[in-house]
């Protein structure tokens, strides 16, 4: 049994749902925010083991939100896969200047998704 925890930062509905049942499945615990904001005070809180980051967030993106946490004392090593629709080199180049470790596309495919996890953690 796999005791990694992975925090979803994500505020569509069913890409959480989607997200978190594939993750369930593979035996990470999961945790779930609907914002930056709130994704970030439970970094802070639980220190899970990666975040995955929606890029296109409601308030504070993905983007401003990866670099605070990169550039946080606390959470700086928790690696973060940026998790978007969008797939222009210029969005993953924007996702990893703000410092994440990978970027998924969707529709999420499920093998990749859970290599990319294992790569990382």
């Amino acid at each position: 049994m796999n005791n990694k925890t992975i925090l979803i930062i994500e505020d569509d509905v069913l890409n959480m749902k989607l997200l978190k049942r594939i993750l369930q499945l593979s035996n990470f615990a999961v945790m779930e925010a609907e914002n930056a904001e709130d994704g970030i005070q439970l970094a802070h809180e639980h220190k899970p083991d990666m975040i995955l980051m929606d890029v296109q967030l409601p308030g504070m993106n993905g983007f401003e939100a990866t670099k605070l946490i990169v550039n946080d004392g606390e959470l700086k090593n928790i690696p973060i896969i940026a998790v978007s629709s969008l797939a222009m080199e210029s969005d993953k180049d924007s996702a990893f200047k703000a410092g994440v470790k990978g970027y998924i596309t969707k529709p999420i495919d499920k093998k990749y998704l859970i290599n990319a996890i294992n790569k990382f953690i």
